[in-house]
Protein backbone atom coordinates (compact mmCIF):
# COMPACT_ATOMS: atom_id res chain seq x y z
CA UNK A 1 0.00 0.00 0.00
CA UNK A 2 2.89 2.28 1.03
CA UNK A 3 4.32 1.60 -2.25
CA UNK A 4 0.94 2.45 -4.11
CA UNK A 5 0.66 5.72 -2.36
CA UNK A 6 4.17 6.49 -3.11
CA UNK A 7 3.21 6.50 -6.96
CA UNK A 8 0.25 8.53 -6.11
CA UNK A 9 2.37 10.99 -4.40
CA UNK A 10 0.67 10.31 -1.18
CA UNK A 11 2.04 9.78 2.26
CA UNK A 12 2.65 6.08 3.23
CA UNK A 13 -0.32 6.04 5.14
CA UNK A 14 -3.18 7.42 3.15
CA UNK A 15 -6.16 5.58 2.30
CA UNK A 16 -6.09 3.01 -0.75
CA UNK A 17 -8.00 0.00 -1.81
CA UNK A 18 -7.07 -3.03 -0.79
CA UNK A 19 -8.36 -6.08 -3.58
CA UNK A 20 -8.12 -9.48 -2.24
CA UNK A 21 -7.43 -11.76 -5.58
CA UNK A 22 -8.37 -9.13 -7.98
CA UNK A 23 -11.49 -9.43 -10.46
CA UNK A 24 -12.18 -5.60 -10.11
CA UNK A 25 -12.98 -2.82 -12.25
CA UNK A 26 -13.35 0.45 -11.68
CA UNK A 27 -14.99 3.53 -13.41
CA UNK A 28 -12.97 7.57 -13.40
CA UNK A 29 -15.77 9.36 -13.10
CA UNK A 30 -13.22 12.21 -13.72
CA UNK A 31 -9.67 12.33 -14.75
CA UNK A 32 -7.05 11.35 -12.37
CA UNK A 33 -3.80 9.95 -11.50
CA UNK A 34 -3.50 6.56 -9.90
CA UNK A 35 -1.33 3.37 -9.21
CA UNK A 36 -0.90 -0.24 -8.55
CA UNK A 37 1.04 -2.05 -6.45
CA UNK A 38 1.34 -6.10 -4.82
CA UNK A 39 -0.12 -8.52 -6.60
CA UNK A 40 -1.47 -7.93 -9.79
CA UNK A 41 -2.67 -10.23 -12.39
CA UNK A 42 -3.52 -8.52 -16.38
CA UNK A 43 -4.14 -4.94 -15.95
CA UNK A 44 -6.03 -2.84 -18.37
CA UNK A 45 -7.19 1.06 -18.78
CA UNK A 46 -10.10 0.88 -20.90
CA UNK A 47 -8.88 -1.66 -22.85
CA UNK A 48 -5.34 -1.01 -23.23
CA UNK A 49 -2.73 -3.14 -21.31
CA UNK A 50 -0.78 -1.19 -18.67
CA UNK A 51 1.55 -2.73 -15.17
CA UNK A 52 2.00 -1.95 -11.97
CA UNK A 53 4.31 -0.19 -9.97
CA UNK A 54 4.03 3.69 -12.31
CA UNK A 55 2.05 6.58 -12.06
CA UNK A 56 -0.69 6.14 -14.51
CA UNK A 57 -3.49 8.88 -16.03
CA UNK A 58 -6.85 8.06 -16.81
CA UNK A 59 -9.32 10.15 -18.50
CA UNK A 60 -13.34 10.98 -17.67
CA UNK A 61 -14.84 7.45 -17.88
CA UNK A 62 -12.09 5.35 -18.55
CA UNK A 63 -12.10 1.94 -17.19
CA UNK A 64 -9.44 0.10 -14.55
CA UNK A 65 -9.71 -3.63 -14.99
CA UNK A 66 -7.95 -5.95 -12.59
CA UNK A 67 -7.44 -9.44 -13.04
CA UNK A 68 -6.65 -12.27 -10.81
CA UNK A 69 -3.22 -12.53 -9.88
CA UNK A 70 -0.98 -16.26 -10.83
CA UNK A 71 0.67 -15.38 -7.36
CA UNK A 72 0.39 -13.06 -4.47
CA UNK A 73 -3.27 -12.20 -3.03
CA UNK A 74 -3.44 -9.18 -2.57
CA UNK A 75 -3.29 -5.40 -4.74
CA UNK A 76 -3.33 -2.03 -3.89
CA UNK A 77 -5.66 0.79 -5.64
CA UNK A 78 -3.74 4.49 -4.64
CA UNK A 79 -5.37 7.89 -6.01
CA UNK A 80 -3.73 11.38 -5.12
CA UNK A 81 -4.78 12.78 -1.51
CA UNK A 82 -6.10 9.29 -1.05
CA UNK A 83 -9.77 8.23 -0.71
CA UNK A 84 -12.59 9.63 1.24
CA UNK A 85 -13.13 7.09 3.78
CA UNK A 86 -14.95 6.77 7.53
CA UNK A 87 -12.54 7.15 10.35
CA UNK A 88 -12.49 5.29 13.87
CA UNK A 89 -9.69 5.30 16.23
CA UNK A 90 -7.31 7.27 13.92
CA UNK A 91 -7.61 4.43 11.17
CA UNK A 92 -9.43 4.29 7.87
CA UNK A 93 -8.93 0.97 7.43
CA UNK A 94 -12.42 -1.29 7.00
CA UNK A 95 -12.24 -3.91 10.46
CA UNK A 96 -15.24 -6.13 8.54
CA UNK A 97 -15.98 -7.81 11.71
CA UNK A 98 -16.72 -5.20 13.95
CA UNK A 99 -18.43 -3.05 10.97
CA UNK A 100 -16.22 0.27 11.37
CA UNK A 101 -14.00 2.49 8.98
CA UNK A 102 -14.01 2.89 5.26
CA UNK A 103 -16.87 2.53 3.61
CA UNK A 104 -19.67 1.70 6.13
CA UNK A 105 -17.47 -0.61 7.72
CA UNK A 106 -17.60 -3.19 4.71
CA UNK A 107 -16.39 -4.44 1.56
CA UNK A 108 -17.03 -2.81 -1.38
CA UNK A 109 -19.83 -3.61 -4.02
CA UNK A 110 -20.71 -3.13 -7.43
CA UNK A 111 -22.29 0.45 -7.86
CA UNK A 112 -20.19 2.15 -4.93
CA UNK A 113 -19.12 5.70 -5.88
CA UNK A 114 -15.82 6.74 -3.93
CA UNK A 115 -14.54 10.37 -3.18
CA UNK A 116 -11.22 11.79 -3.43
CA UNK A 117 -9.64 14.90 -4.65
CA UNK A 118 -8.50 15.01 -7.85
CA UNK A 119 -7.59 18.47 -7.97
CA UNK A 120 -4.18 16.61 -5.98
CA UNK A 121 -1.67 15.48 -8.56
CA UNK A 122 1.86 13.78 -7.89
CA UNK A 123 4.57 16.06 -8.71
CA UNK A 124 6.01 13.34 -11.25
CA UNK A 125 5.57 9.97 -12.95
CA UNK A 126 7.21 7.86 -11.35
CA UNK A 127 8.36 4.11 -11.26
CA UNK A 128 8.94 2.14 -7.76
CA UNK A 129 12.63 1.44 -8.02
CA UNK A 130 13.06 -2.47 -9.16
CA UNK A 131 15.12 -3.48 -5.98
CA UNK A 132 12.20 -2.52 -4.27
CA UNK A 133 9.16 -4.00 -5.77
CA UNK A 134 7.97 -7.24 -3.55
CA UNK A 135 8.64 -10.70 -5.45
CA UNK A 136 5.51 -12.62 -5.46
CA UNK A 137 5.76 -16.21 -5.00
CA UNK A 138 3.88 -19.28 -3.83
CA UNK A 139 6.76 -20.22 -1.56
CA UNK A 140 7.28 -18.22 1.42
CA UNK A 141 10.32 -18.35 4.02
CA UNK A 142 9.15 -16.70 7.11
CA UNK A 143 11.43 -15.34 9.47
CA UNK A 144 10.15 -16.26 13.44
CA UNK A 145 11.14 -16.36 16.66
CA UNK A 146 9.75 -19.14 19.06
CA UNK A 147 7.12 -18.46 20.96
CA UNK A 148 6.41 -18.48 24.56
CA UNK A 149 4.58 -21.88 23.95
CA UNK A 150 7.39 -23.08 21.81
CA UNK A 151 8.63 -26.07 24.06
CA UNK A 152 5.20 -27.71 22.33
CA UNK A 153 7.04 -28.06 19.10
CA UNK A 154 10.52 -30.28 18.21
CA UNK A 155 13.34 -28.37 15.82
CA UNK A 156 11.90 -30.21 12.81
CA UNK A 157 9.52 -27.12 12.42
CA UNK A 158 11.99 -25.51 11.20
CA UNK A 159 12.96 -27.57 8.64
CA UNK A 160 9.27 -28.94 7.37
CA UNK A 161 7.06 -27.92 4.88
CA UNK A 162 3.50 -26.12 5.48
CA UNK A 163 0.96 -25.50 3.14
CA UNK A 164 -2.08 -22.41 3.68
CA UNK A 165 -5.59 -23.65 3.72
CA UNK A 166 -8.95 -21.96 2.30
CA UNK A 167 -9.35 -20.65 5.66
CA UNK A 168 -7.87 -17.72 5.33
CA UNK A 169 -8.56 -13.46 6.12
CA UNK A 170 -7.39 -10.28 7.12
CA UNK A 171 -8.31 -12.12 10.74
CA UNK A 172 -5.93 -15.43 10.02
CA UNK A 173 -4.61 -17.93 7.88
CA UNK A 174 -5.14 -21.50 8.64
CA UNK A 175 -1.92 -23.35 7.87
CA UNK A 176 -1.66 -27.37 7.68
CA UNK A 177 1.83 -29.36 7.99
CA UNK A 178 3.11 -32.12 10.51
CA UNK A 179 1.86 -29.85 13.66
CA UNK A 180 1.54 -32.06 16.85
CA UNK A 181 -1.80 -32.87 18.36
CA UNK A 182 -2.49 -31.74 21.23
CA UNK A 183 -5.43 -32.35 22.97
CA UNK A 184 -5.49 -29.80 25.88
CA UNK A 185 -4.42 -27.29 23.23
CA UNK A 186 -7.60 -25.20 24.17
CA UNK A 187 -7.16 -25.03 27.93
CA UNK A 188 -4.64 -22.85 28.12
CA UNK A 189 -4.93 -19.40 29.95
CA UNK A 190 -6.06 -16.89 27.75
CA UNK A 191 -2.87 -14.42 27.05
CA UNK A 192 -2.34 -11.29 25.06
CA UNK A 193 -1.26 -12.22 20.86
CA UNK A 194 -0.72 -9.65 18.21
CA UNK A 195 -0.30 -9.95 14.41
CA UNK A 196 2.06 -12.68 13.05
CA UNK A 197 1.56 -15.31 16.47
CA UNK A 198 1.30 -18.73 15.49
CA UNK A 199 -1.07 -20.33 17.68
CA UNK A 200 -1.46 -24.25 17.46
CA UNK A 201 -5.68 -25.58 17.22
CA UNK A 202 -7.28 -28.70 18.32
CA UNK A 203 -7.86 -29.12 14.77
CA UNK A 204 -4.45 -30.41 14.69
CA UNK A 205 -3.41 -27.05 12.42
CA UNK A 206 -2.47 -23.59 13.24
CA UNK A 207 -3.08 -19.94 12.60
CA UNK A 208 -1.10 -17.09 12.07
CA UNK A 209 -2.72 -14.11 13.37
CA UNK A 210 -3.48 -10.68 10.90
CA UNK A 211 -4.20 -7.18 11.29
CA UNK A 212 -7.57 -8.25 12.26
CA UNK A 213 -7.16 -10.85 14.64
CA UNK A 214 -8.19 -10.94 18.49
CA UNK A 215 -6.16 -9.49 21.03
CA UNK A 216 -6.33 -12.92 23.78
CA UNK A 217 -6.03 -16.14 22.68
CA UNK A 218 -5.83 -19.59 25.04
CA UNK A 219 -4.41 -21.73 22.24
CA UNK A 220 -0.63 -22.24 22.56
CA UNK A 221 1.61 -19.37 21.06
CA UNK A 222 4.88 -21.33 19.48
CA UNK A 223 6.22 -18.97 16.89
CA UNK A 224 5.87 -15.41 16.21
CA UNK A 225 6.32 -14.19 12.82
CA UNK A 226 9.02 -10.89 13.00
CA UNK A 227 7.73 -7.59 12.33
CA UNK A 228 9.52 -7.35 9.28
CA UNK A 229 8.54 -9.96 7.43
CA UNK A 230 4.77 -9.50 9.07
CA UNK A 231 3.91 -7.60 5.44
CA UNK A 232 4.65 -10.43 3.48
CA UNK A 233 1.44 -12.54 5.36
CA UNK A 234 -0.21 -10.57 3.56
CA UNK A 235 0.57 -11.98 -0.05
CA UNK A 236 0.45 -15.70 1.37
CA UNK A 237 -2.77 -17.59 -1.23
CA UNK A 238 -4.63 -21.07 -0.69
CA UNK A 239 -2.34 -23.57 -1.26
CA UNK A 240 1.03 -21.78 -1.07
CA UNK A 241 4.36 -23.18 0.64
CA UNK A 242 5.55 -21.74 3.95
CA UNK A 243 8.60 -22.90 5.60
CA UNK A 244 9.98 -21.16 8.89
CA UNK A 245 13.61 -19.92 9.43
CA UNK A 246 14.56 -19.11 12.79
CA UNK A 247 16.00 -16.11 14.32
CA UNK A 248 16.64 -14.34 17.50
CA UNK A 249 15.13 -11.59 18.81
CA UNK A 250 18.45 -10.00 18.90
CA UNK A 251 18.48 -10.94 14.98
CA UNK A 252 14.76 -9.89 14.40
CA UNK A 253 15.25 -6.64 15.82
CA UNK A 254 18.70 -6.30 13.44
CA UNK A 255 16.47 -7.48 10.77
CA UNK A 256 13.87 -4.84 11.16
CA UNK A 257 16.46 -2.04 11.06
CA UNK A 258 17.79 -3.37 8.26
CA UNK A 259 14.96 -3.46 6.21
CA UNK A 260 13.77 0.00 7.15
CA UNK A 261 16.86 1.55 6.08
CA UNK A 262 16.21 0.02 2.52
CA UNK A 263 13.18 1.88 2.12
CA UNK A 264 13.68 4.77 4.04
CA UNK A 265 15.09 6.82 1.07
CA UNK A 266 12.12 5.83 -1.21
CA UNK A 267 9.47 5.52 1.54
CA UNK A 268 10.08 8.59 4.74
CA UNK A 269 8.79 7.74 7.51
CA UNK A 270 7.66 4.48 6.75
CA UNK A 271 7.46 2.20 9.68
CA UNK A 272 6.79 -2.13 8.98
Amino acid sequence: MALANRLAGNASADTAIEITQGGAEFEFRQASAFAIAGASGKLSLSGKTIVAHRTHFARQGDILSIGHPDTGFRTYLAVPGGFVADEFLGSSSTCLPAGFGGLEGRALRPGDELEFDAAMEPAASLETPANLRPFMTASHVLRCVPGPDYAALDDAVWSDVFEATRRLDRTGIEIRGPWPHLADGALKPSAAVFPGAIQLTPSGNAFVLMPDAQTTGGYPHVLQVIRADRHLLGQVAPGDRIRFLRRTSEQAHNDLVAKTAIFADWLPGFRF
